[in-house]
């Protein structure tokens, strides 16, 4: 029998508590409707994971860790991103995680401090260029008649976009374990100032606390909006 650790235990308590909120808020009103958006997001998801799992592999393999090419990580299958836990939990209480890329930064040739940034900063880099290339795509397709924009085309594109856009913004926020806090960490020495490991230690505690109060959907909703304005923008002025 596997050992329940603390750490296991706040994440089934904050599991129980997504899935309340999501059965009580009308997630699941209607199956029918929920099954087909489950349907037409889910590529989003599976893309957006996989791309931003898959950067950090190929970036940390490319600077000399031989790490993540060891254990397979280095490679576009979802299967070898995917967490089945995660993208369970994704699904049903809007929230999960795919499976973290292993890095060894004693093994990177040299400079250290900026092969780990680039390693963290390869994940949101990459979604957030594929989210950019999609949207000219939809915008392209769409400005020459070949989209309907209520097909189910239209919105697989779009919730790639929104995907990989979510997950760039939310793997930015600098709490531990994201990447936003690992890039700070290195550009700031955060490790020698007494703080640094109690905070490391919890992050994933505060993180969790953070969406359970709905603190990160409202940092999520205005920057997703207006990120997707300015790709928007931009193919507008491409396009015209």
């Amino acid at each position: 029998m596997k050992k329940i650790t603390s750490g296991n235990f706040i994440l089934v308590i904050f599991l129980v508590v997504m899935a309340y909120n999501a059965f009580t808020g009308g997630r699941f009103t209607s199956i029918g409707d929920w099954a087909l958006r489950t349907a037409l997001t889910l590529p989003g998801i599976v893309i957006g994971i996989t791309i931003h799992e898959f950067a950090h592999a190929f970036a940390a393999y490319k600077l000399g860790d031989m790490t993540p090419k060891d254990q397979g990580r280095v490679t576009l299958n979802p299967l070898a991103h995917i967490d089945p836990v995660g993208i369970i939990a994704l699904i049903f209480v809007g929230f999960g995680w795919g499976r973290p890329v292993q890095v060894n930064p004693y093994a990177f040739k040299k400079y250290r401090r900026f092969c780990n940034i680039i390693t963290d900063v390869a994940g949101v880099i990459t979604n957030f260029v594929v989210a950019f290339l999609v949207t000219g795509i939809l915008m392209g397709l769409g400005t020459a008649g070949l989209l309907a924009y209520d097909g189910a085309a239209y919105t697989i594109l779009l919730y790639i976009i929104m995907m990989n856009i979510v997950l760039m913004i939310f793997n930015l926020l600098p709490i531990p374990p994201l990447d936003g806090f690992g890039i700070i960490t290195e550009i700031f020495d955060l490790r020698r100032f007494h703080w640094y490991q109690p905070f490391y230690q919890n992050g994933s505690l505060i993180l969790l606390l953070l969406i359970v109060f709905d603190v990160i959907s409202g940092l999520l909703t205005p920057a997703l909006t207006a990120i997707l304005n300015f790709m928007s923008s931009v193919w507008s002025a491409v396009l015209l």
